[in-house]
């Protein structure tokens, strides 16, 4: 039987973050992007079947809001030293398996999570696993089971750095929880998956 998770979210502050795709859909402010951005992605983790807790980490006030009204529970971004930092945060506040996912998947759908969640969980015990990006570069997802620290090492060519870690790669078919939005080409990829309703709203001009 599958065991509850806890899923760790990091936020930038919205001036700060997804700066590659600033000016990717033209009229639309970008941190209101940003925002809906994280707001579909912590709807779908909250959605999940096999989530129990998200925390959110996060100094922006308008992401800790979003991030209340969706179930999580939010944790100041008290390192304030960059995304490792916020995640390492986060799962010192956590008991049991721990997901650190990033907060760019608009087009996550819950059913693709748990499913990758539940392969994590079927793998070698004591071993963190990881889900790289469509690319195959970066990474979505990095998981821990119990008792083992989450170790992230997101960034550049993070799927290679999580690997020499350590970490096991998870290679099953979940183009929703791959597809992370970096740039307005990344954007139009979501948007073909089929994106969650806030950045429907705000992208919706990218299928004319």
């Amino acid at each position: 039987m599958s065991q509850p998770w806890t899923a760790v979210v990091p936020v930038k502050r919205l001036t700060a973050a997804k700066s590659r795709l600033r000016g990717g859909v033209p009229g639309v402010p970008h941190e209101e992007l940003a925002l809906a951005l994280a707001a579909d992605t912590l709807e779908a983790v909250r959605a999940c079947s096999g989530v129990a807790e998200v925390l959110v980490v996060t100094d922006d006030a308008r992401v800790a809001a979003t991030a209340r009204r969706a179930g999580a529970r939010v944790l100041p971004d008290v390192p304030d030293a960059g995304l490792n930092a916020a995640f390492r945060h986060g799962a010192a506040g956590a008991g049991g398996w721990v997901a650190g996912l990033t907060a760019d998947l608009p087009a996550l759908r819950p059913d693709e999570l748990a499913a990758a969640l539940r392969a994590a969980q079927a793998g070698p015990p004591g071993v963190r696993r990881f889900v790289a990006d469509a690319p195959g570069t970066g990474t979505v997802l990095l998981a821990a089971p119990p008792g083992i620290p989450l170790d992230p090492r997101f960034g550049p060519d993070s799927a290679a750095a999580h690997l020499a870690s350590g970490a096991h790669p998870l290679t099953g078919d979940w183009p929703s929880l791959r597809r992370d939005v970096d740039t307005a080409g990344d954007l139009a990829a979501a948007l073909r998956l089929g994106l969650g309703p806030r950045t429907t709203a705000l992208a919706g001009c990218l299928a004319r």
